[in-house]
């Protein structure tokens, strides 16, 4: 389906891993595309990925009503994308997941826009240890409050070349012989960029049922342990795999969540030892991934694609079955 020449849309956060993907499908289906973040200077990757003049960035903090209001003038879809991994300065959880969802629900009802995207995570719940998980829950619950017939999406770990969950666990059997297992026996149900994109896309065109929280997988449901030791047979490596306590583990990422960018924090280790899948709620009521119309893509098909940097000899190595 392509969109008139005078639609516009507008996507918060749009110029990271899952936004640049989704910027595409929507300037290949005609939209107009106002990419909003914090730092316009450093977006200027996403203006190639259309015609030009079709893919605007524009400055835009989700904390600042104001900001968001003037992103938003004017369109007619909203999708927000916003959201931050760990904290860091005023960058915390419920100011972006929380405060910054209300303020973009609102901006969005505030311009009559036509179909509001919201993008959460799934394992998202109010009483979760993890406080990004529920300050997402939090947040999901304000943006229905505000603007009933959004759309929100929840998903799993997302995976793709610039993923930062399969990258790092690459880099880390790269760079140690052992490598920590932390959480291991809890389920994860990785979805592919590609298929996330493509339902926040149709979503965005009005394709799926509004006021409705989607539950987005891929295909495999693994634990952390088969999800770590996937990661040891793509890349063709022999790391000793570890259990480590959730205790010892959230001691040591203590010292680690300082660093600019850190592998690990206390609260991603609380992420870890909760379960991420598709609910069987979400099943019954069809708001699955396979219940608009897509057919996610495996693991199995994808990460090899990427996965084979982290090989001692490259590309070309053959890899051996463990």
């Amino acid at each position: 389906m392509n969109a008139p020449d005078t639609q516009l849309v507008t996507i918060i956060g749009g110029s990271g891993f899952v936004g640049t993907q989704l910027v595409q499908l929507l300037a290949r289906r005609g939209f107009r595309i106002r990419v909003g973040v914090r730092r316009p200077d450093l977006a200027g990757h996403v203006r190639p990925l259309g015609t030009v003049g079709q893919i605007q960035p524009v400055q835009v903090n989700v904390r600042n009503f104001d900001s968001v209001a003037r992103a938003v003038e004017g369109a007619h879809v909203v999708v927000n994308l916003a959201g931050i991994s760990h904290e860091r300065g005023r960058q915390r959880f419920e100011a972006v997941h929380g405060l910054g969802a209300a303020n973009v629900a609102r901006a969005a009802a505030d311009a009559g826009v036509g179909h509001f995207v919201h993008v959460s995570a799934l394992g998202a719940d109010a009483n979760s240890k993890s406080r990004y998980f529920a300050s997402k829950a939090r947040g999901d619950a304000q943006v229905l409050n505000i603007f009933p017939k959004a759309v929100i999406m929840r998903p799993s770990i997302v995976f793709g070349p610039d993923d930062r969950f399969f990258n790092l666990l690459g880099t880390l059997a790269r760079l140690f012989p052992v490598s920590p297992v932390i959480g291991g026996s809890s389920r994860f149900q990785p979805v592919y960029v590609g298929d996330v994109a493509a339902a926040l896309a149709l979503a965005a065109q009005g394709s799926v049922r509004a006021g409705k929280i989607y539950e987005i997988g891929g295909p495999d449901i693994e634990t952390m342990r088969e999800l770590m030791e996937r990661v040891s047979r793509v890349s063709n490596r022999n790391n000793v795999l570890v259990n480590v306590p959730i205790p010892l583990a959230k001691f040591k990422a203590w010292f680690i969540q300082i660093l600019p960018n850190p592998w690990f924090t206390v609260d991603r280790i609380d992420q870890y030892g909760e379960d991420c899948v598709v609910s069987e709620a979400a099943r019954s009521d069809k708001r699955t991934l396979e219940n608009i119309g897509i057919t996610p893509q495996s693991m199995d098909a994808i990460l090899p694609t990427y996965m084979w940097r982290f090989r001692k000899n490259g590309q070309f190595e053959q890899v051996q079955s463990h």
